[in-house]
């Protein structure tokens, strides 16, 4: 039935057996026309609920819900009445969708001159903050890219009932939908690009003035870049402190920011004080409020902000330098020691046998040789339960025999003469150490089927077998258990650590307390306290390492628990201490930082806790966090930095623009390339591209090889008289007359036994000595490297990092000797012209064997003749030498017959 014109009415029968009122009903157009008992009226289809109907055998009750009346309308055959409904409901559906889409245009409408007003907007917005602020920040971005979304315009250009309106309007031009395409990212980027161009051509005398070279693009790039959150990723020599006191002169110079809003932060006074002086002196000559920026290290400015927020300054505690802190640490033990025998026997055996007794994880067999596992009392064993056990039984004063033959023989065609992992002489006790999971499932098969056939053997003979588990021992029982075992069989266990001799002497006392203090370190830092050491054990540790691990915490439990009552006591704090209070002072608005613009120095080696400071200081809009660093330098783990803070910047910090600074001030181009490639073995560190503007003095790198350890100092005199001699003579320039700088870079401070005497060229050279960790921020023209061997003292040093501190640390390196790689680096890369590396015969250190290999670095004896230093292509680790066999000479590995690499010869 159509719809205008379209009528209805009861029926007939459906007046007369329904005895209904006479009406009609009329749908004309968007309107209802009834008449209901000759009364007429009308209304708007829109203005009507949705039509029902209740239908009866034959006719139905029509009811049109309307605001002002109920309508209820009878006497309609069921058919006619479902009708009527449909029609009136399609009209109704109708004028909805002719309504939406006329909504829809006038909306568009509105749109499109919001669009022109937010474009014009956008513009003058960026033109200002552009002005005031010298750059479209982050903020600046979100904020309108927030504004541009409530326009809603993208909405509407999806809408179907608009696509013909779109498209034709797309066609025509229209500015409204060219300007909203426009990348709003886009826009920004292209708008800094030529602020920066222009400021680099309108600022070119102050980028030219500031520092005594003028600045590079790229340090100018990070100058002018005012982003809310930059990391600058730096090279070595690359002029980081330079950039920072230009940024902050460029702020003084562009009226961005005032001077008593910019702090500077460093890590150490010394360096503080270069930055507050080096600031004064470059910038106070150009007119700029130099006084006024405020150069502090984390530490006093910390202090500050609590004395501040809480009106009481606190004192850190007056032994936390200078090595005061791990004296501290060893007054603690002494005192737990003395106070608490239970404590007193865990310290030491822990220091006695745990301390050494951990798995190196950046073992590797392309570098290490594959170690024996000796005991205390001297027995070579098979495994380290078994050393432990050894171990354990030695501190204790229990008399053992490892591996003694069983006093029945035990030889036929399927057994050799079984011999058990310990005896006791003294019970006459035979003690099998088993290697069964907590399930009791064994490591490989025929395990079981020789467990028992040894169970039989000594319940056959009537001899006695105590047994430990591997499951036992991980778990912490097995020792406990085995205590009881000898204690009840009559052995009397008396704990002796200066028993611990031969091969495996205790740890240096010095070393254990810097584990324990640089757990706490990072404890603190990261905020975690007993329960959550505790879970982070459960999560992490499993088999041998667990043992120690938990042994490990309930050593240091008490000694945290002491340290924070010592410092309790004399009303002090620590470094930690202090970060976190300020932090959370900060956090909680106790005191508003004024500090617009915060810079840190030396990222690299932030902790957590400073980059929670950091992260409070700039939290506020308007804030803006300058942050300087080269991952490649991160070599101070062991006092709390964690490179993921830098890695991870944005994770913590957010969007943030990433510069860098890649021109290097201070070596040549071929050590870039080298120390480059080399540090960047590691795929987890930050890529950078070193170019270098300094002059070549080949060869760059040398390597110089004696005898014997004895032989270093006398080796390196002569070489460094040679160059004593050349300098006096003018075949080796120096500048404006001075003397050459050497420095000695040692990997420990016993390799200053090495620094040989130079008074007799003291007027050539300036020789010093220093440890590499020392010598970060320093240079010199020569840099000499003894020490670089192989072994535990070598360099890298194979002293494995205690794995103890993966418990406090959000996360491990997953490459091997991360760290010593990256303190070669910073060895390499304190000179200014060359570096000689010093070896010793077939002790060559794997990083000096890498250089040789990949770089073609040159093997010199002491008075500078080459050596043949082919590298193994096989273990790297050892040179090739001319053999012969039945085909004739050809050149195989040093090592043989550990190594069979083999090459024809050239």
């Amino acid at each position: 039935m159509g719809r205008n014109g379209t009528s209805w009415r009861p029926s007939y029968w459906g007046r007369r057996v329904a005895k209904c009122s006479d009406w009609a009903l009329r749908l004309e157009g968007d309107r209802l026309a009834i008449d209901l008992d000759s009364v007429p009226f009308s209304f708007d289809v829109g203005d009507i609920g949705e039509v029902t109907v209740s239908p009866g055998f034959v006719w139905s009750t029509v009811e049109i819900p309307h605001p002002e009346r109920r309508i209820r309308l009878r006497g309609i055959p069921n058919l006619r009445a479902r009708k009527l409904a449909k029609t009136v409901g399609a009209a109704q559906a109708d004028l909805r969708h002719r309504l939406r889409v006329q909504a829809l245009h006038t909306g568009f409408d509105a749109a499109t001159a919001a669009v022109l007003l937010w474009v014009t907007s956008l513009e003058e917005a960026a033109a200002t903050h552009l002005r005031t602020s010298g750059w479209l920040t982050r903020e600046f971005a979100e904020a309108w890219a927030a504004s541009k979304a409530a326009i809603g315009f993208d909405r509407l250009l999806a809408e179907p009932e608009l696509r013909a309106r779109v498209q034709a309007e797309t066609e025509a031009g229209s500015p409204s939908i060219r300007l909203w395409g426009q990348d709003l990212a886009d826009f920004i980027s292209q708008q800094n690009d030529h602020h920066l161009a222009t400021e680099l051509e309108a600022c070119r005398d102050f980028f030219e003035t500031v520092e005594k070279s003028p600045l590079t693009p790229e340090q100018a790039r990070a100058v002018v870049c005012f982003d809310n959150r930059m990391l600058v990723v730096a090279s070595a020599g690359s002029g980081k402190t330079s950039t920072m006191v230009a940024k902050a002169g460029y702020a003084l110079h562009r009226s961005l920011i005032p001077a008593d809003k910019i702090l500077m932060l460093a890590f150490n006074a010394a360096a503080a004080k270069e930055l507050q002086t080096r600031t004064r002196e470059r910038l106070t000559p150009l007119g700029l409020d130099a006084d006024k920026v405020v150069a502090k290290t984390f530490h006093a400015f910390g202090l500050e902000i609590i004395g501040k927020a809480t009106g009481r300054k606190p004192s850190l505690a007056p032994w936390l330098d200078g090595g005061g802190d791990i004296k501290q640490l060893g007054r603690i033990v002494d005192g737990l020691r003395a106070a608490d025998p239970g404590f007193r026997t865990q310290w030491d055996f822990f220091r006695a046998v745990l301390a050494n007794d951990y798995p190196d994880v950046d073992a590797d067999d392309a570098w290490e040789p594959s170690s024996e596992l000796r005991t205390a009392q001297g027995e070579v064993v098979k495994s380290g339960a078994e050393r432990m056990i050894a171990d354990w039984l030695y501190f204790h004063s229990v008399d053992y025999v490892h591996e003694k033959p069983y006093e029945i023989d035990t030889v036929d065609a399927e057994h050799v003469q079984y011999r058990p992992d310990f005896y006791y002489p003294a019970i006459d006790i035979y003690h099998e150490h088993v290697a069964l999971d907590a399930e009791g499932q064994a490591p490989f098969e025929g395990y079981l089927e020789s467990l028992h056939w040894k169970r039989d053997l000594h319940q056959e003979h009537g001899t006695t077998l105590i047994e430990t588990t591997m499951a036992e021992l991980w778990s912490g029982s097995g020792l406990h258990n085995l205590a009881q075992e000898l204690t009840q069989r009559g052995i009397r266990l008396r704990p002796n650590p200066d028993r611990i001799i031969a091969k495996q002497k205790p740890i240096e006392n010095e070393r254990l307390l810097q584990t324990f203090r640089s757990f706490l370190t990072h404890t603190k830092s990261n905020q975690l306290n007993d329960q959550q050491l505790r879970e982070r054990l459960e999560e992490l540790a499993e088999g041998e390492v667990r043992f120690r691990d938990a042994a490990f915490l309930r050593l240091f439990t008490p000694i945290r628990r002491e340290w924070e009552l010592k410092l309790a006591a004399e009303g002090c704090i620590d470094f930690e201490d202090m970060l976190n209070l300020s932090a959370e002072h900060l956090e909680a608005g106790d005191w508003e930082s004024p500090y617009e613009l915060v810079m840190v120095d030396e990222f690299q080696d932030a902790s957590h806790a400073r980059a929670r400071l950091a992260r409070a200081l700039v939290a506020k809009p308007g804030r803006h966090l300058f942050a300087v660093g080269d991952d490649w330098q991160s070599i101070n783990r062991f006092a709390g930095a964690d490179l993921s803070v830098m890695t991870g910047f944005e994770e913590l910090f957010g969007p943030s623009e990433v510069l860098r600074l890649e021109r290097t001030f201070r070596f040549p181009q071929s050590l870039a390339d080298v120390s480059s490639q080399f540090v960047l073995q590691n795929p987890s560190q930050l890529v950078k591209n070193v170019v270098s503007s300094t002059q070549e003095f080949p060869p760059t790198i040398g390597a110089l090889s004696v005898d014997t350890d004895t032989a270093v100092k006398a080796a390196m005199r002569h070489r460094l008289r040679i160059l004593a001699t050349h300098v006096r003579s003018g075949a080796i320039p120096s500048a404006a007359g001075r003397k050459l700088s050497v420095l000695v870079l040692g990997r420990y401070r016993h390799h200053s036994d090495y620094l040989p005497d130079c008074r007799d060229f003291a007027d050539a050279l300036d020789v010093r000595f220093s440890t590499i960790h020392a010598s970060k921020g320093a240079e010199a023209d020569y840099i000499v490297i003894p020490g670089m061997v192989s072994g535990q003292w070598g360099f890298p040093s194979t002293i494995p990092n205690d794995p103890v501190l993966r418990m406090a640390m959000p996360a491990a390196e997953g490459f091997k000797r991360a760290e010593e790689r990256r303190l070669f680096y910073v060895a390499l890369t304190r000179a200014r012209r060359g570096v000689l590396l010093v070896t010793i015969k077939n002790r060559e250190s794997p990083f000096l064997m890498e250089l040789i290999r990949d770089h073609g670095i040159t093997l010199t004896n002491a008075i500078g003749e080459a050596l043949d230093s082919i590298v193994c292509p096989k273990c790297s680790r050892g040179f090739m030498v001319e053999r012969t066999s039945k085909r004739g000479a050809f050149l195989g590995c040093r090592r043989y017959p550990r190594c069979k690499g083999t090459l024809a010869l050239p």
